[in-house]
């Protein structure tokens, strides 16, 4: 586990996430890279915010989780962050996305902002 990754999702949960995201891009609207992702949350517009472990220098994206406890924001460490940009439709990997809108993937999203509670307790 990444030194600032507060907890470990499974995998099950990390490929929800990233149907999650991969819904509503198309669907919905979200913000890629941690720039626009840290100004998401800070709006408290973030829905979901998903984390790639394996950026490096690990400074980029180690303030996003306290971010999102502070913001009452759900977040989610996956492994890879090229999975993460396919997700997003990028050819190239990506540090961190926020979904501002589910779109038609908000049923999903609340069911796994639940269980990512649930993971953290």
């Amino acid at each position: 586990m990444a030194k600032f990754a507060t907890f470990d999702a499974p995998e099950e949960l990390q490929k929800i996430a990233l149907d999650v995201v991969e819904t509503a891009r198309d669907s919905g609207k979200i913000k890629k890279g941690t720039n626009e992702a840290t100004k998401t949350i800070e709006r408290g517009t973030a829905k979901l915010v998903v984390i790639a472990k394996n950026v490096e220098p690990a400074e980029i994206i180690a303030h996003l989780g306290p971010l999102c406890e502070e913001k009452g924001a759900a977040y989610i460490f996956i492994n890879e962050q090229k999975e993460l940009g396919a997700a997003c439709g990028l050819s190239v990997g990506c540090a961190a996305v926020a979904v501002a809108d589910a779109g038609k993937a908000s049923e999903m999203l609340s069911d796994l902002a639940q269980k990512l509670a649930a993971l953290k307790n």
